[in-house]
């Protein structure tokens, strides 16, 4: 028996949990700010020429945040020169040992990875927030299923959402302790529900921006799934201020996950956002190829549009609607072209790919001329 529709949440209303903001260099995280999209360097950081190319890539595909291992003293030495040549905030990645933290704060990072549980002694611990404050570093205190602290582990017998919250509430203890409330914090599980339970968990238990993230999610296919599960459910319940996707791929493709989990829940946009079908026998061109060679020929567009290619007219015309340039196949090679949901004009097949990119550049300059317009007219 069918029961009749009571109520539906609204499907595009995504509250998110309101925390306090903080700071990575420029950046703002948490708060009312945009949420931010970051990735890690794998190169060694001591090579500074392969490392800043390796951010620039990043910075290239809108990395807001990157972070940079600094396990020795070799690379706090370099960090100084690799954030002399980069755009976007460095975070320094630091375990265990507190001088490295404070090298890392004079050489100019922007936030300490940090537990500062881990680094010993009470001295040490003010010496590092002493540093911190001194050079404007924010902190992210991440706590990861795997490195539980001892005790923890003896307490619950395992890793478990309750211990990653009390390790993260703890660590952040002694930093308020010492009256430094600049940081974020992460409960990282490469166990998708473990993962989501412990950050649900510190969403309710503090008010602290959270970096969210499936850690060591595996390689890009079954990683970009994990990770868009785990933080698809955590976003779409309002948790997550900066995301990190990780993959065992370069860091830019990392970027570019995120960016595109995102933006498929409405939350952020950057670049054509390309709807496309699946393509069947009904299609009137090779959508599949079309669309391949299309995401590669706009991946220099970062102005926010959208982009529909449907390769018949069942659901085409209903999708350009919706988007700013449409393209629905048509019989006899002859295809509509759709402009702010309008039938434009038809195009015939070789000119497909080479037609859409000019519109959607041409779509890119006209939205960037009236962005400077109206921020011409805010200024005067």
């Amino acid at each position: 028996m069918l029961r009749p529709i009571m109520s539906i949440r609204p499907y595009r209303d995504i509250q998110r949990r309101k925390s306090r903001q903080v700071y990575v260099g420029k950046v703002p995280v948490g708060g009312d700010a945009p949420i931010t999209v970051q990735t890690m360097t794998n190169t060694l950081t001591s090579d500074v020429a392969a490392t800043v190319a390796q951010i620039k890539r990043c910075e290239d595909v809108g990395a807001d945040i990157v972070r940079v291992s600094c396990p020795d003293e070799a690379s706090t030495a370099a960090l100084k020169e690799i954030i002399r040549q980069v755009r976007v905030p460095i975070v320094a990645d630091i375990h265990f040992h507190y001088k490295r933290a404070i090298e890392a704060a004079e050489a100019g990072a922007a936030c300490l990875r940090i537990n500062p549980g881990n680094i010993g002694s009470a001295d040490r611990v003010r010496e590092v927030v002493k540093a911190a404050k001194d050079h404007g570093c924010s902190m992210r205190i991440g706590v990861n299923a795997g490195s539980l602290e001892k005790h923890l582990l003896e307490k619950y017998g395992e890793p478990c959402p309750e211990a990653m919250v009390e390790s993260a509430l703890d660590h952040a203890r002694i930093l308020e302790d010492h009256d430094f409330r600049d940081f974020k914090i992460s409960v990282k599980a490469s166990d998708v529900f473990l993962a989501v339970a412990a950050y649900q968990g510190l969403a309710e238990a503090c008010d602290y921006p959270l970096h969210i993230g499936i850690t060591e999610a595996g390689g890009t296919r079954i990683g970009t799934v994990k990770s868009s599960v785990g933080l698809g459910m955590l976003l779409w319940g309002g948790i997550g201020d900066t995301i990190r996707v990780s993959l065992s791929a370069p860091p830019e493709e990392e970027v570019k996950v995120g960016f595109d989990l995102l933006k498929s829940l409405n939350l952020r946009h950057r670049g054509v956002n390309v709807i496309s079908c699946p393509s069947c026998a009904r299609q009137q061109f090779d959508v599949i190829k079309t669309v391949e060679v299309l995401e590669q020929r706009l991946a220099h567009i970062t102005t926010p549009m959208t982009l529909s290619v449907i390769g018949c007219v069942v659901n085409g015309p209903g999708e350009a609607r919706e988007t700013d340039i449409g393209f629905t196949g048509g019989g006899k090679g002859s295809h509509q072209v759709y402009i702010a949901g309008q039938p434009a004009h038809r195009l015939q097949n070789e000119d497909i790919v080479a037609h859409l990119v000019k519109l959607v550049e041409d779509k890119a300059r006209q939205i960037e001329a009236e962005h400077h317009a109206h921020a011409a007219d805010a200024a005067d």
